[in-house]
Protein backbone atom coordinates (compact mmCIF):
# COMPACT_ATOMS: atom_id res chain seq x y z
CA UNK A 1 0.00 0.00 0.00
CA UNK A 2 1.08 3.55 -0.73
CA UNK A 3 0.45 6.19 1.20
CA UNK A 4 1.70 10.00 2.18
CA UNK A 5 4.81 10.01 4.39
CA UNK A 6 4.37 10.82 8.66
CA UNK A 7 6.60 12.26 10.69
CA UNK A 8 6.47 8.89 12.33
CA UNK A 9 7.83 7.00 9.33
CA UNK A 10 11.25 8.76 9.74
CA UNK A 11 13.10 5.86 11.40
CA UNK A 12 11.38 3.57 9.13
CA UNK A 13 12.31 4.96 6.09
CA UNK A 14 16.03 5.31 7.61
CA UNK A 15 16.01 1.82 8.33
CA UNK A 16 14.57 1.01 4.28
CA UNK A 17 17.66 4.10 3.00
CA UNK A 18 20.40 2.28 5.05
CA UNK A 19 19.78 -1.33 4.91
CA UNK A 20 19.31 -1.03 0.76
CA UNK A 21 22.32 1.59 0.88
CA UNK A 22 24.80 -1.19 2.13
CA UNK A 23 23.80 -3.49 -0.85
CA UNK A 24 24.11 -0.82 -3.17
CA UNK A 25 26.30 1.26 -2.16
CA UNK A 26 28.49 -1.02 -0.95
CA UNK A 27 31.83 0.99 -2.20
CA UNK A 28 30.45 4.25 0.36
CA UNK A 29 32.44 3.85 3.83
CA UNK A 30 30.59 3.56 7.09
CA UNK A 31 31.37 7.19 8.44
CA UNK A 32 29.68 8.81 4.49
CA UNK A 33 26.57 6.72 5.51
CA UNK A 34 26.30 7.75 8.74
CA UNK A 35 26.69 11.58 7.36
CA UNK A 36 24.28 11.06 4.88
CA UNK A 37 21.74 9.62 7.60
CA UNK A 38 21.91 12.49 9.23
CA UNK A 39 21.20 15.07 6.05
CA UNK A 40 18.79 12.61 4.91
CA UNK A 41 16.87 12.84 8.42
CA UNK A 42 17.57 16.73 8.81
CA UNK A 43 17.73 18.80 5.89
CA UNK A 44 15.85 16.36 3.13
CA UNK A 45 12.90 14.74 4.36
CA UNK A 46 11.26 18.15 5.71
CA UNK A 47 11.59 19.35 2.56
CA UNK A 48 10.73 16.44 -0.05
CA UNK A 49 7.47 15.15 -0.77
CA UNK A 50 7.63 11.35 0.88
CA UNK A 51 5.50 8.73 -0.42
CA UNK A 52 6.13 5.56 1.65
CA UNK A 53 5.21 1.91 0.66
CA UNK A 54 3.63 0.00 3.76
CA UNK A 55 3.17 -3.72 3.88
CA UNK A 56 1.54 -5.61 7.03
CA UNK A 57 2.03 -2.14 9.05
CA UNK A 58 5.26 -2.12 8.18
CA UNK A 59 7.37 0.76 5.67
CA UNK A 60 9.19 -1.59 2.96
CA UNK A 61 10.38 1.69 1.04
CA UNK A 62 9.99 5.01 -0.22
CA UNK A 63 10.21 7.36 -2.84
CA UNK A 64 11.18 11.02 -1.60
CA UNK A 65 10.57 13.80 -4.61
CA UNK A 66 12.04 17.42 -4.98
CA UNK A 67 9.60 18.85 -7.86
CA UNK A 68 10.83 16.96 -10.73
CA UNK A 69 13.83 15.07 -9.24
CA UNK A 70 14.23 11.54 -7.39
CA UNK A 71 15.79 12.61 -4.25
CA UNK A 72 15.64 8.76 -3.02
CA UNK A 73 14.21 5.60 -3.80
CA UNK A 74 14.93 3.06 -1.67
CA UNK A 75 13.22 -0.78 -0.93
CA UNK A 76 13.96 -2.59 2.50
CA UNK A 77 16.66 -6.03 0.58
CA UNK A 78 14.37 -8.43 1.58
CA UNK A 79 11.32 -6.74 -0.06
CA UNK A 80 13.08 -6.04 -3.28
CA UNK A 81 12.45 -8.10 -6.84
CA UNK A 82 8.29 -8.00 -5.80
CA UNK A 83 7.79 -4.42 -7.69
CA UNK A 84 7.49 -2.06 -5.02
CA UNK A 85 10.36 0.15 -6.08
CA UNK A 86 8.31 0.43 -9.33
CA UNK A 87 4.64 0.86 -7.98
CA UNK A 88 6.67 3.71 -6.27
CA UNK A 89 8.06 4.89 -9.55
CA UNK A 90 4.63 4.97 -11.35
CA UNK A 91 3.47 6.96 -8.35
CA UNK A 92 5.91 9.83 -8.68
CA UNK A 93 5.83 9.91 -12.19
CA UNK A 94 2.05 10.14 -12.51
CA UNK A 95 2.21 13.88 -11.39
CA UNK A 96 5.17 15.05 -12.50
CA UNK A 97 6.02 15.94 -16.35
CA UNK A 98 9.34 14.10 -16.36
CA UNK A 99 11.76 12.82 -13.78
CA UNK A 100 15.40 13.49 -13.36
CA UNK A 101 17.96 11.74 -10.42
CA UNK A 102 21.35 11.15 -9.92
CA UNK A 103 22.73 7.60 -9.27
CA UNK A 104 26.10 6.53 -8.41
CA UNK A 105 28.13 4.99 -11.26
CA UNK A 106 29.33 1.70 -8.73
CA UNK A 107 25.28 1.48 -8.54
CA UNK A 108 24.90 -1.51 -10.45
CA UNK A 109 22.01 -2.01 -8.90
CA UNK A 110 19.77 1.15 -9.19
CA UNK A 111 21.40 1.50 -12.60
CA UNK A 112 19.87 -1.66 -13.99
CA UNK A 113 16.66 -0.67 -12.28
CA UNK A 114 16.41 2.80 -14.18
CA UNK A 115 17.40 1.32 -17.36
CA UNK A 116 14.70 -1.05 -16.76
CA UNK A 117 12.21 1.65 -15.98
CA UNK A 118 13.76 3.76 -19.03
CA UNK A 119 15.92 6.57 -17.68
CA UNK A 120 18.44 7.59 -19.92
CA UNK A 121 21.87 8.86 -18.88
CA UNK A 122 22.24 12.80 -19.75
CA UNK A 123 25.61 13.42 -18.32
CA UNK A 124 28.43 11.88 -15.89
CA UNK A 125 29.09 13.64 -13.14
CA UNK A 126 31.39 13.61 -10.56
CA UNK A 127 28.85 13.40 -6.69
CA UNK A 128 30.22 16.62 -5.00
CA UNK A 129 30.31 14.76 -1.58
CA UNK A 130 31.12 11.63 -2.21
CA UNK A 131 33.59 12.50 -4.84
CA UNK A 132 32.76 9.59 -6.94
CA UNK A 133 30.98 8.93 -10.95
CA UNK A 134 27.38 9.77 -10.80
CA UNK A 135 25.23 9.25 -13.54
CA UNK A 136 22.45 11.91 -14.32
CA UNK A 137 19.90 10.50 -15.71
CA UNK A 138 16.47 11.21 -16.74
CA UNK A 139 12.59 9.69 -18.05
CA UNK A 140 10.76 11.91 -20.17
CA UNK A 141 6.65 11.45 -20.78
CA UNK A 142 5.18 9.03 -22.65
CA UNK A 143 4.66 9.89 -25.64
Amino acid sequence: MLRPYVDADLEATLDAWFQASLVAHHFLTEEFLTQERRAIAEQWMPIAETTVCEVEGRVVGFISMIDNEVGAIFVQPDHQGRGFGRALMDHARQSRPYLELGVFEANEIGRRFYDAYGFEVVERVTNSEAGLPELRMRLEPDE
